[in-house]
């Protein structure tokens, strides 16, 4: 076996480290019908910021050279509608949050309301992509799912992490009825 491959990339620490908490995420996010509402909140609180840590120490990689090297998308409308579901039933009344941070609306401008739920199932149906992605487990596909999931990261669900987060803040520090 060629060792100079296992150099790549996409066997460095911080991928594997990432690619551990992104497995641990998806099997939370499946799994919230199991836990009660104070337990899955507490281990959200938890699991948002250690996700954005390992996302972020994630390497620069060059851009996909075409549309043909995009990975396969494995998460399903269905799927996603699934984990939606679950999620928004766990959270019930705790679900929604005025959202503060929207691009291009000033502060007091307009009231934008968002749910943990959704930002939950997005960040889910990305990483559950690259986890499925990076199972295939040759260079090229995994490159290519890493490369766009810290682009998503950057471009799209790490501000739904973070505005999720405050969110769960708010919940689990302010509200001692939420069982």
């Amino acid at each position: 076996m060629d060792d100079s491959l296992f150099q790549d990339v996409v066997y460095s620490r911080n991928v594997i480290e990432f690619a551990t908490v992104a497995n641990e995420f998806c099997t939370f996010a499946e799994s919230v019908s199991n836990l009660p509402r104070k337990e899955f909140l507490g281990k959200l609180q938890k699991m948002l910021p250690l996700l954005y840590l390992k996302t972020s120490l994630l390497p620069a990689l060059n851009e996909l050279e075409d549309s043909e090297d995009s990975p396969e998308k494995f998460v399903t409308e269905e799927d996603y509608n699934f984990i939606l579901r679950k999620l928004s039933s766990k959270l019930g009344e705790f679900d929604s949050y005025p959202e503060i941070f929207e691009q291009g609306i000033a502060l007091g401008e307009a009231n934008v309301e968002a749910n943990i739920s959704e930002n939950v199932a997005d960040i889910y149906q990305d990483l559950k992509d690259f986890i499925l992605s990076y199972r295939i487990g040759t260079v090229e596909v995994m490159r290519a799912a890493l490369w766009e999931c810290r682009n998503n990261f950057e471009q799209y669900w790490g501000q739904k992490l973070v505005n999720g987060l405050r969110a769960v803040h708010a919940v689990v520090h302010g509200n001692s009825s939420m069982e």
